[in-house]
């Protein structure tokens, strides 16, 4: 299943809150990359916050890998998950 995660920092937070966690973060990223639950990793262009790209077999399996994240963990950051399908659309142009 995918799974869309995106990142949403807590109230009140200051950029040096993160400072000692980041090198952990990217250490953990690059590890659930590789079990390969993070599919695709990005930025948001707009703010500095991620959007993930998850392969879980379900919600659970998502919310347990994210808790495993150092800034999750110091209460810095939350994920919000939402759940995709795939997209039937293209049947309305084989269907009369």
């Amino acid at each position: 299943m995918k799974i869309l995660a995106i990142e949403k920092e807590m109230p009140g937070i200051e950029a040096i809150d993160f400072q000692p966690h980041l090198k952990a973060e990217a250490t953990r990223v690059w590890e659930l990359y590789q079990e390969g639950i993070i599919r695709e990793l990005y930025f948001r262009q707009d703010q500095h916050t991620a959007v993930l790209l998850l392969e879980c077999s379900d919600i659970e399996q998502a919310k347990e890998a994210m808790a495993t994240l150092p800034l999750v963990r110091a209460s810095l950051i939350h994920f919000e998950l939402i759940a995709l399908a795939p997209y039937s659309g293209f049947t309305r142009l084989f269907v009369s």
